[in-house]
């Protein structure tokens, strides 16, 4: 039998048992209730904030088992698990990172569980594998989250992460013999791993150990920077730099270039705010580097960025007095603002990726969500532009201050992520181990549009479909955003887009106020108490697609992860009319209690706090866990979080999925999906091709794509 023809009769056959109305897990109220400003607010399901509750255990184990019984039923689940795992087979590669003329990089074959790293001594010589991430763990639950090479490229330092959780352990590897040391650096976290020159030691970052059981709740305090000597024990780490007046300060180091000085970042939190602090570690009057460290800029009102340096001159980066972003000069043996020299002035368009390489300054601007890279020389001199393949996006900047070449990662929606070597002399680009995506994205187009807000903004949004797309309010449509801490979201490939394109979907990214899009002015646009312009561009771009008749509310999903997770989850309150299906992922819900767990106090510079009379209120207008409605019936939604998420603890998606589920009148579906030994933003390959087809599936059952296009 055709394999279309069968998936037409599943689909007749299957949405009678699909769409029976479904028995949840019971999840017990409390009878929690605080007043906060004059407010009661109840809080039946505080209990789950417990992580070791043997009733949550069990409460999370009927709850996968409901939803792995429901989603397997699909008609298109088995379809998008054996078509996902095909595109994703395919050799995908990182922008280089370049040490004493070695290359290092990150390498997935295809289908490993995850990227190992690999050596290559010249650009052209054959590459070799240093570190197989693939044996730390049978499952892939032990995560290779960061590396970093020495100067004299013989050692490489690497971040181990258990579970994929923020929290890791870095150890160190000879190049040459394959062996690790017995060094280990425990209660890394929110680190840079930055070398000494001499390449004897490294500087990072940690927090004091948790307490027994707590490691994935426990609220973060104490952030300090350290160094570390190779050979010695962690013990006898030297503790370079601490604010007890700022104890949820954020404190990173790195090193410039030339091994000369260690520029010090101090961060109120998860947005692009620093204090700049230097050390020089060549002075002979400060032979301790404690004692070195010293003030540059002493505010928390802009980005500082040290980019490059020619000797005492900082190359340094910054948005200061310039919400687009500008390069400037700033002298240690002078640096007064006053004499601060501009070097790359503010323009029309935002600076993203700035880098000094190759005797270039290199600035990746945004024109319209679309990447341009420029190249100045060291006086600020615009010295041309790097030609990109067709409009995308770059994603990633790496190489060397005083030669080439340029490496960067570029992609689009329609054009695999892929690595270039871009040599300033000639002015061309050549791929570096360029990838081969098993994907014929010939029929398909990505277009720019613009939908006008609530208040007559205009919001940018990219879809991706076939050609030709017919506009009968019929195509099965995936709304995509994010709108938070300056982040942009820009057109990329992915291989889970793909599958649901060639199944007959549609992908829509919206790209609203509270990214960076737009610089400075885009993202506080919408921050704190502005938070609702954010939701109110997400459902103007929805309502366009619905007025052009790309989609309908009865064809439309939408989907967002984290500070997305919460966006989708708002505008599915707001506007429960407008979706057919809503996809939360490892979501922050619970905006009245996000400050107590793990770095969530850093978010209060974003959202606001809850212990502000006023701002409560504005949080508590939309924060999603309050404004459920009993007897509601909400578009059909599927949670996702993981249990070593100790970023956005899963407690908020435990909360949320009980309150919905019990607010649920209709026979939409409210599920949860809670994957093990998995965090924010790691899942072994296998793990994550089976939640997003999961998602896909439950996606084409609520939006009616009943079989793929054949």
């Amino acid at each position: 039998m055709n394999r279309f023809v069968a998936f037409a009769i599943a689909s007749l056959v299957a949405p009678a048992l699909v769409h029976a109305q479904l028995s949840y897990p019971e999840a017990r109220k409390s009878d929690v209730v605080e007043e906060q400003f004059g407010v009661r607010v109840s809080d039946p399901y505080r209990w789950m904030e417990d992580a070791s509750s043997s009733e949550l255990a069990g409460w999370i184990t009927r709850q996968n088992e409901l939803s792995a019984g429901y989603l397997q039923r699909l008609p298109l689940r088995e379809h998008f698990q054996k078509r996902l795992t095909e595109l994703w087979n395919y050799s995908k590669t990182s922008a280089p990172l370049v040490e004493n003329g070695h290359l290092f990089y990150r390498r997935n074959n295809g289908l490993e569980l995850q990227s190992s790293i690999y050596l290559r001594k010249a650009i052209d010589a054959p590459p070799a594998l240093i570190l197989d991430a693939n044996a730390l763990s049978p499952d892939g639950s032990v995560h290779l989250a960061d590396f970093r090479p020495s100067p004299d490229a013989r050692r490489v330092a690497y971040a181990l992460a258990e579970g994929g959780a923020d929290w890791r352990t870095v150890r160190v590897r000879e190049v040459a013999s394959g062996r690790d040391l017995a060094d280990t650096v425990k209660w890394v976290r929110f680190s840079a791993i930055s070398w000494t020159r001499d390449s004897k030691g490294f500087f990072y970052s940690r927090y004091p150990e948790p307490p027994q059981g707590k490691a994935l709740q426990a609220e973060l305090t104490g952030h300090a920077l350290y160094y570390h000597r190779i050979g010695t024990p962690q013990s006898q780490d030297v503790l370079v730099y601490a604010r007890a007046d700022l104890p949820r300060h954020f404190i990173a180091a790195w090193t410039t270039e030339d091994g000369r000085y260690l520029q010090v970042r101090i961060a109120p939190g998860a947005g692009p705010f620093n204090r700049l602090y230097v050390a020089d570690l060549r002075d002979p009057l400060n032979p301790d580097v404690r004692a070195a460290v010293k003030p540059v800029v002493d505010e928390e009102n802009a980005e500082f960025r040290v980019i490059g340096n020619a000797g005492p001159v900082l190359i340094v980066k910054t948005n200061d007095a310039a919400p687009n972003g500008k390069i400037v000069a700033i002298d240690l043996r002078d640096p007064r603002r006053a004499a601060w020299k501009t070097l790359v002035a503010e323009g029309k368009e935002a600076m993203r990726y700035t880098d000094v390489i190759g005797e270039r300054i290199v600035v990746e601007y945004l024109s319209d969500v679309q990447s341009r890279l420029a190249l100045f020389d060291g006086a600020g001199k615009p010295r041309g532009e790097v030609a990109l393949p067709e409009p995308g996006a770059v994603l990633d900047l790496q190489g060397r201050e005083r030669t080439g070449p340029i490496f960067y990662e570029f992609t689009s929606a329609l054009y695999p992520t892929t690595v270039f070597a871009y040599d300033v002399k000639s002015g061309k680009s050549t791929p570096f181990e360029a990838p081969r995506a098993p994907a014929d994205t010939s029929r398909y187009e990505t277009r720019r549009l613009f939908a006008a807000s609530k208040d007559g903004t205009r919001v940018p949004f990219f879809i991706t479909a076939r050609k030709n797309l017919s506009q009968d309010g019929a195509n099965p449509t995936i709304l995509f955003g994010y709108g938070g801490f300056a982040i942009s979201v820009r057109p990329v490939y992915r291989p889970s887009v793909m599958a649901w394109l060639e199944a007959g979907g549609v992908w829509v990214s919206s790209n609203i106020r509270g990214g960076g899009e737009y610089g400075k002015a885009w993202h506080d646009a919408a921050k704190a108490e502005r938070r609702q312009n954010g939701f109110d561009d997400f459902i103007a771009v929805a309502e366009h697609l619905v007025k052009e008749k790309v989609t309908s509310p009865a064809h439309l999903g939408i989907l967002g992860g984290s500070n997305g997770g919460l966006l989708v989850s708002v505008v599915s309150q707001q506007r429960p009319d407008l979706y057919a299906a809503v996809f939360p992922a490892v979501g922050v819900f619970d905006m009245l209690r996000f400050d107590r767990f793990t770095g969530g106090r850093a978010w209060v510079i974003e959202y606001g706090s809850p212990h502000d009379p006023e701002q409560f209120k504005a949080l508590l207008r939309y924060s999603p866990l309050h404004n459920v409605k009993p007897g509601s019936c909400y578009p059909a939604m599927l949670l996702t979080t993981a249990d070593h998420d100790d970023r956005v603890v899963p407690s908020h998606s435990y909360k949320f999925t009980a309150a919905v589920q019990a607010a649920q009148t209709c026979e939409r579906p409210v599920l949860l999906r809670v994957e093990a030994k998995a965090s924010h933003g790691y899942r072994p390959t296998e793990r994550e091709i089976a939640e997003v087809a999961d998602r896909w599936a439950f996606a084409a059952e609520h939006t009616g794509l009943r079989s793929p296009r054949p």
